[in-house]
């Protein structure tokens, strides 16, 4: 009796192959493509990675932690300064610093640093302070020139009266003299302002010491009119300190 063919078991397993996938389809990008990408992931990095300009304003403000103490002989407890964290403050970078403008502070001599200082030069400029004038070098350059011409350097303090004025001195012709040179400054500033216009608007605008000495010759305060320059000095005059007693 024959015997029957018996089929070989797979244990449960299909013996059929499996349908392979189908292959993915390429996308193919044109290479302009790509590289307009490529350039703007570039430009994006390279935007985040900039560091601000000021480096003031973007820079973090970094707050260190206190340590807190306990009481009196020590029984309290001490906090760790790493155990605190730290406590930033980031400043927009393009929050801008505030303009600040401060008023220019002009300082001039007062009367009693000038009286101490005490010299032919500082009269000068008692003279420029009580008449409202600028102390430039200009004015003050004329100035000491006028008093070498009435009284020389080495007694420019003669009778306290170094530009020989008779406004207010007692005496007839400038012979007069004052109680002290602070008081012959200010009658010599208010002679000048009562009655010699072109003098005063040569130191208001404190013209060339040239200029301002034409002045002075064309005006009636010197008879000779000094020769109209023809005995006037232009060298540099010596800076000369009176005796204190004549400061009063």
């Amino acid at each position: 009796m024959p015997t029957a063919s018996v089929p070989v078991r797979t244990h449960g397993r299909r013996s059929a192959a499996r349908r392979a996938a189908p292959p993915l389809p390429v996308i193919r990008v044109p290479v302009h493509h790509r590289l307009a990408v490529a350039l703007s992931v570039i430009a994006l990095v390279t935007g985040f990675s900039i560091v601000p300009t000021d480096a003031a304003l973007a820079a973090s403000l970094v707050v260190a932690p206190t340590a807190s103490t306990g009481g009196a002989g020590g029984s309290g407890s001490t906090a760790s300064a790493s155990s605190q964290p730290e406590q930033r403050i980031d400043v927009d970078a393009t929050i801008g610093a505030p303009i600040v403008s401060r008023d220019e502070i002009a300082a001039t001599d007062s009367v009693q640093t000038l009286s101490s200082n005490g010299t032919n030069r500082d009269w000068a400029k008692l003279v420029l302070i009580f008449g409202g004038w600028p102390q430039t070098d200009a004015n003050i350059t004329v100035m000491m020139r006028w008093m070498r011409q009435e009284n020389g350097p080495p007694d420019w303090w003669l009778r306290n009266n170094p530009l020989n004025n008779g406004y207010g001195s007692g005496g007839g012709a400038g012979l007069g003299s004052y109680p002290d040179l602070v008081t012959a400054a200010k009658y010599c500033a208010e002679n000048l302002q009562r009655g010699y216009p072109d003098i005063v608007a040569g130191l208001a605008s404190s013209a060339s010491p040239d200029v301002t000495a034409q002045a002075i010759w064309a005006s009636p305060w010197a008879s000779s009119h000094y020769g109209y320059g023809t005995r006037w000095s232009t060298t540099p005059v010596q800076v000369v300190q009176a005796p204190p007693g004549a400061w009063g």
